[in-house]
């Protein structure tokens, strides 16, 4: 099946709420919707520091999301590209549309000068990381994460 890929515009922002609010159900958690809002507005003017895109199908439905960060890092002379959020709907995985999306977000941060592109995923996504080490390979990190409150 047909899978467009295409940058998220203002006309996007119902379907993009209902596939962030599905990845964020799926991770156990929710957002305020001033979040939504920040975000959405930072995806649509596209200059940062969020960015995104939609995957669409044959009839344009929103199937899959990719979000992402460009920033600056000790490690290289060029930035880092982190793939902060990547969704596709339950009854459309399996067909390439995740793997098309990272190839995009990896194209973008090419274009925009990283020399390298990384994300996470929560140890008990065995789906995604089957995926993943088929398109990438894991470095052996393990992230540790402290609040600030």
């Amino acid at each position: 099946m047909t899978t467009t890929l295409s940058r998220i515009q203002s006309q996007d922002q119902a379907a993009w709420s209902d596939l962030w609010r599905d990845y964020l159900a799926f991770y156990d958690t929710t957002r305020p919707p001033a979040l939504y809002a920040r975000n959405f507005a930072q995806l649509v003017q596209g200059d940062g520091p969020l960015y995104g895109w939609l995957a669409r199908d044959a009839e344009g439905v929103a199937v899959g999301l990719a979000h992402y960060f460009v920033h600056g890092t000790a490690w290289s002379f060029g930035d880092a590209c982190y793939l902060q959020d990547l969704y596709v709907h339950p009854a459309r995985r399996g067909g390439g549309i995740a793997s098309a999306l990272i190839a995009q977000v990896a194209a973008d941060a090419k274009r925009r000068g990283c020399e390298r592109l990384y994300w996470l995923t929560h140890v008990d996504n065995a789906r995604a990381r089957a995926l993943y080490d088929r398109v990438a390979a894991f470095e052996g990190f393990i992230c540790y994460e402290r609040g600030l409150d």
